[in-house]
């Protein structure tokens, strides 16, 4: 075949050669990466974050109910402006970046049972000698999801973990806090 010649578009997959054979073709999940290589802060990525989960039809898991997504979501840095505000209205503060840690949890629906995993969770960051700032209720959008998915919906909070006492106007060691949240996450799934 010369390099002038173009092979036609076909919706049907290559013939079997090598390694490959058109029986074994199959549709992969699909992934999207945006980032900002200087570390850059901005809303334009978290736009283009939610535009490429639009534009992927499967990403990563199929269930059985059409009306809800499969959980694909955004990992971003801690906007900390915007829980300082919203922190503010349920009264308490927060520190500098970097000296706290905001945790989702999924919590039982029933009040009972979710208070006693709060106890258990707010004793273990204790233990670890760290400090409870607060708890946030997570905004969810119930009619978002299907009929099946709500039936399992957790209740969704933040946690707001504090590095514990430090001077005023600076930032404990980030590796040995961060150390410390990574073991209250552990002992907490246990």
């Amino acid at each position: 075949m010369s390099m002038t010649t173009r092979l036609k578009k076909t919706n049907c997959p290559p013939p079997a050669q090598g390694l490959y054979h058109p029986a074994q073709e199959h549709d992969a999940c699909g992934i999207g990466f945006v980032a900002s290589v200087r570390g850059h802060k901005s809303h334009d990525i978290v736009s283009k974050g939610i535009q490429v989960l639009l534009n992927l039809t499967h990403r990563g898991a199929c269930g059985c109910d059409p009306e809800t997504g499969d959980g694909a979501g955004i990992l971003l840095q801690i906007p900390h402006q915007f829980f300082v505000r919203e922190c503010g209205k349920l009264g308490f503060e927060l520190p500098l970046p970097g000296a706290y840690g905001v945790g989702m949890t999924f919590l039982p629906v029933e009040k009972h049972e979710r208070l006693q995993c709060e106890g258990i969770l707010e004793r273990i960051v204790r233990e670890e000698g760290l400090t409870v700032l607060g708890w946030r209720d997570t905004p969810v959008h119930a009619s978002a999801i299907g009929r099946v998915a709500r039936a399992s919906q957790p209740y969704i909070q933040q946690i707001f973990v504090g590095c514990g006492p430090v001077a005023d106007d600076t930032v404990p060691d980030c590796s040995a806090f961060e150390r410390k949240l990574y073991a209250v996450h552990n002992r907490g799934e246990t």
